[in-house]
């Protein structure tokens, strides 16, 4: 079957998502990128399931093409924007797939939301940080990516970006990520995601264990098993936390756990989804 992911703009309350959607009448998995990151990153397995799925990958705001707002990028708002596009979609009920930043907004959408998720993946995103949320305004923000701030943007043209992100980043896998945001400008290439989002999403983040909790899901927690982002200690913390829980871990330090070893990931989802 060959899969075609069609791309479309979704209107929400603060704006619109862009959207890539396999169109099928079957049962769907919705898939939520990493802060930087863009629903193309999800186009393998787009292809991979859309014999049997419907699968939908937003650009979460912020990112990609979907509108940029400026305002806090909680985990809350996001999960909101996810079920507005479930419910502008007419889906009641998905499997809900999110890596990184993806996978605190979809931890948050079967918390708050509990009858939208079946299932819930979430890849590689550690559930702590600060107890108390900061309450400086959104506007008042410095609008300054901390990881990107020192970059050379924007770049003369994709050469240039590829080698410095080659040399910038950990792993091939992590130049692809950001290459996936690259976007030509008359002034050269720059980044599509806002740089007051991602300064918001991570200045407003905090410590979400307590949602783990309120998951009645099934839920496949995925981690790196050399990787920074889940050590043993935060791992065993998260699996205690989730009632019905699934757990595997990649071998290596690559956070783009989905992408690292395909077969090994894809692997453990069909076990997942054939409980």
């Amino acid at each position: 079957m060959v899969v075609t992911l069609h791309r479309k703009f979704i209107a929400l309350k603060h704006g619109e998502l862009f959207v890539l959607d396999t169109q099928t009448e079957k049962p769907v998995i919705v898939c939520l990128h990493g802060r930087w990151g863009r629903g193309e990153t999800w186009a393998d397995l787009m292809r991979r399931y859309g014999d049997r799925y419907r699968v939908i990958a937003p650009d979460q705001r912020g990112h990609g093409l979907s509108s940029k707002p400026v305002a806090r990028y909680t985990a809350e708002e996001m999960a909101e924007d996810v079920v507005e596009l479930l419910d502008a979609l007419g889906i009641e009920t998905c499997v809900l797939i999110g890596h990184s930043m993806g996978a605190q907004n979809a931890a948050h959408v079967a918390a708050l939301h509990p009858a939208r998720v079946s299932k819930l993946v979430l890849l590689d995103k550690t559930p702590e940080g600060p107890i108390v949320r900061i309450d400086t305004l959104p506007q008042d923000l410095p609008a300054v990516d901390p990881l990107t701030v020192d970059w050379p943007l924007p770049f003369s043209d994709r050469s240039a970006a590829r080698d410095f992100l080659r040399r910038e980043l950990e792993s091939e896998l992590a130049c692809e990520y950001f290459m996936n945001s690259l976007v030509e400008t008359p002034n050269g290439y720059c980044m599509m995601f806002s740089a007051q989002a991602m300064a918001a999403n991570i200045a407003y983040n905090i410590d979400w264990y307590n949602r783990l909790s309120e998951i009645a899901s099934p839920t496949l927690l995925i981690r790196a098993r050399d990787g920074d982002n889940m050590p043993d200690d935060v791992w065993e913390k998260t699996k205690r936390q989730l009632s019905n829980a699934m757990a595997r871990e990649m071998p290596g330090t690559d956070h783009n756990v989905h992408l690292s070893d395909p077969e090994r990931f894809y692997g453990f989802l069909d076990e997942f989804l054939d409980i």
